[in-house]
């Protein structure tokens, strides 16, 4: 009995177990949604996982041309031409420049002869402090002879001394010479300037900055780059011409310089340019050879059009040296015009009128600093202005 007992329970449990499986089946197979239902909302969408080789969407290789093309196929954007400072800004900062770097000349001449007592060694000393800034033996004597006359007469008081110092300096540096730059051509033909000097002068930066000045006052300009000699040179002077749109004519270093010069007229001619701007080599005036290759240049830029200006770049600072230099080239061609670089670093500003003197042509241009258009034209009263601070 006892046994029957344990197989009827044996039998009813596992009924039981059996009919609660059949109900837990059915209630997972309610739950489980459809494929695409909202169960997805609960939980980070499950993103299949793309096939190792598949290439990428038409969104992700999407490339700006700039990036697929090799660097050299991509064009560069022309650089923005400079706009060169006008003339009459020039002379503001000429007066400005020439007042901190001149007026110890014009501050020590003015200590002397505001003297109670000017008697023969103030004179004395009025004569070695024009000697030192460069002015020359024969005009400082002129110059100390017309202040002794007029101060015995009109009396020295500081005020007297000044008006009159200013008068006499400003009457020694001639503002009556004809300071223009003869940069236009007769007959439709272009003026035609021919820049000379020695190496260091700051012959070729010089030339640019003359073209920017012509440039800015509406000029069409073409530069001459005859000093093959030093390929720094050629294109020192094609940076220049770049800066402000000014075409640059340059042949293979060491070649004639006297053709490349001929060519640069040859295409102002052509082109109809105002101005064609040519720069040399710069000449030691004890080589004969290289002098005589100078008048060669000359001559034949001459067969195409006359050459309207001869522009000698001194170094202000060389003093005497710098005189020799403005004899030789003088006697070599027609120097119509002298341009003075490095003014603003040197005291001695006498050189004005020291070379005045010799070469009987005046000061045009004078350079005073090393910006692009730290050259300006030269005005006696603002030179003499600046002397005496």
């Amino acid at each position: 009995m006892g046994d029957w007992l344990y197989l009827i329970i044996g039998i009813a449990v596992v009924g039981v177990l059996t009919l609660v499986g059949l109900i837990t089946s059915a209630g997972r197979r309610r739950r489980t949604p459809p494929s695409g239902g909202t169960d997805l909302i609960e939980r980070p969408a499950e993103t299949p996982t793309a096939p190792p080789e598949a290439p990428p969407t038409e969104v992700d290789v999407q490339t700006p041309v700039e990036q697929t093309l090799p660097a050299e196929a991509v064009p560069e954007a022309p650089p923005a031409l400079e706009q060169p400072e006008s003339t009459a800004s020039r002379l503001v900062r000429l007066r400005q420049r020439l007042s901190r770097s001149q007026g110890t000349l014009g501050r020590g001449l003015l200590a002397l002869l505001s003297r109670d007592r000017l008697d023969e060694d103030t004179w004395e000393s009025i004569e070695d402090t024009l000697l030192t800034a460069d002015i020359g033996v024969a005009p400082t004597q002129q110059l100390v002879d017309r202040l002794r006359t007029r101060l015995r007469v009109e009396g020295n008081t500081a005020t007297d001394a000044r008006e009159v110092l200013r008068e006499e300096l400003i009457a020694l540096v001639d503002p009556d010479m004809d300071r223009r730059l003869r940069v236009s051509g007769d007959d439709g033909k272009p003026g035609v300037v021919l820049v000379v000097g020695v190496n260091g002068a700051g012959k070729t930066t010089t030339v640019g900055k003359i073209a920017r000045i012509l440039v800015a006052e509406d000029r069409s300009v073409t530069l001459g780059a005859a000093d093959t000699f030093r390929a720094a040179a050629v294109d020192q002077l094609a940076t220049w011409g770049e800066r402000v749109g000014v075409e640059v004519v340059r042949g293979p270093e060491g070649s004639d310089p006297a053709s490349v010069a001929f060519e640069a007229v040859k295409q102002g001619v052509e082109h109809g340019v105002d101005t064609v701007l040519v720069d040399t080599a710069g000449r030691l005036q004890n080589k004969a050879g290289l002098m005589d290759e100078l008048g060669k240049v000359k001559r034949v830029i001459e067969k195409q059009a006359p050459v309207t200006e001869v522009l000698l770049v001194l170094d202000a600072t060389t003093g005497q040296n710098g005189m020799i230099q403005a004899r030789v080239f003088s006697e070599i061609v027609d120097v119509t015009g002298i341009v003075l670089t490095k003014l603003d670093g040197s005291a001695k500003g006498g050189i004005v009128v020291a070379v005045q003197r010799e070469l009987g042509v005046p000061v045009k241009l004078v350079g005073l600093g090393e910006g692009a258009d730290d050259l300006a034209p030269f005005d006696s009263g603002a030179f003499v202005d600046a002397l005496l601070g």
